[in-house]
């Protein structure tokens, strides 16, 4: 290109101002959801977004800023020749219509078109940016189907389950990436942060309120780092409340922190790995703080984990580790605790390890 043409060629682009993100996007040649639906009517346009979904394979679609209404769930085709990635703008919200029915999530990843292939480009779709508002009568997102999903960079709101990962389609793993994301609750008995039914997942930078459990585990090998729930629901959930349970053997736990739950962590005598986690109590809320439950024998490998009581110790009952049978080969390295006065139960300390 000649000095001249490029010369002009750049005074355009600079008199003509820094582009939006909106025409970023038509830059990128993204399919406009507004193009085809009009934001903040009010109105279901879950036909509409689906029918953009299933007319645009192998597409990224973008929502812009505004509100889209949804009476019913929207599904993605896990195949890789013909899935979408979603991509809301951050003031994109998605929200669950007040009449919502369905016991399904509001958006279903890999829901439709099943298929268990990594080879082809297209099975890495995901989920990016915005609000997916339950309106405090549905679960917001799941993933039913295919591999290497991916939801991050956004924000759940009122869900009753902010976030299930179905049974995977490679015998039960899924390998989902789930990061940087927000979750709130729809404050109920029965609402959970993340509810996770396969294997082999990993979880990072997410902060959960709003529920009565934080992370419920049914499969293995998932790798959890830097999740924070933190209980403020009505005191009468309270004794029932968990940040983090597990019901599968090898997960892993690093730098998650249960805060304020009635109880931390209940690892039902699975092999998992709690490497520099805390569990934390800044008020007096209920009779009885636990930081580990079993409800069998203990097995857990627990290193540099911290118990905050203090003067936030519960009414009655403050433990460490509560085990429902003897034996297991469980341990504690370098517990610490604050303060170990308030403690009405010392079983933890059979199964230090020295160091």
């Amino acid at each position: 290109m000649k000095a001249g043409k490029l010369f002009a060629l750049v005074a355009v682009l600079f008199c003509s101002g820094m582009p939006g993100r909106s025409e970023v996007v038509i830059d990128r040649n993204f399919v406009t959801v507004t193009d085809y639906v009009k934001a903040g009517t009010g109105k279901d346009v879950s036909d509409e977004i689906q029918k953009i979904i299933d007319d645009n394979p192998n597409r990224t679609i973008w929502f812009p800023d505004g509100e889209y209404i949804i009476g019913k769930p929207i599904l993605t085709p896990a195949d890789p020749e013909k899935s979408v990635a979603l991509e809301l703008s951050n003031y994109a919200v998605i929200r669950a219509s007040k009449d919502w029915t369905s016991d399904e999530a509001m958006i279903r990843l890999g829901a439709s078109h099943p298929a268990n292939n990594v080879r082809k480009a297209g099975s890495n779709y995901y989920l990016s940016g915005g609000v997916i508002d339950g309106n405090g009568v549905a679960s917001a997102i799941s993933i039913d189907g295919g591999r290497e999903t991916q939801v991050r960079d956004c924000s759940i709101k009122g869900a009753r389950t902010g976030l299930h990962i179905k049974y995977g389609a490679n015998g039960g793993s899924s390998d989902c990436d789930i990061s940087n994301i927000n979750i709130i609750g729809n404050y109920t008995r029965e609402s959970v942060g993340i509810l996770v039914e396969s294997y082999d997942n990993t979880f990072t930078n997410i902060r959960i309120g709003g529920v009565t459990t934080g992370v419920l585990l049914k499969g293995g090998g998932n790798y959890l780092r830097n999740i924070h729930p933190l209980f403020h629901n009505a005191a009468e959930y309270y004794q029932d409340s968990v940040g983090f349970i597990s019901e599968c053997d090898d997960n892993w736990f690093d730098f998650c922190y249960s805060d304020q739950f009635a109880t931390g962590f209940l690892l039902s005598g699975c092999h998992d790995i709690l490497l520099n986690c805390f569990v934390y109590w800044y008020s007096k809320s209920g009779e009885r703080h636990t930081a580990i439950r079993s409800d069998k024998c203990f097995n857990a490998s627990v290193s540099n984990i911290t118990v905050g009581m203090g003067e936030h110790n519960a009414v009655k009952e403050n433990i460490v580790l509560d085990v429902a049978e003897d034996g297991g080969d469980g341990f504690f390295s370098n517990p610490v605790i604050r303060t170990k006065e308030v403690l009405t139960d010392g079983s933890y300390l059979k199964y230090i390890r020295p160091q």
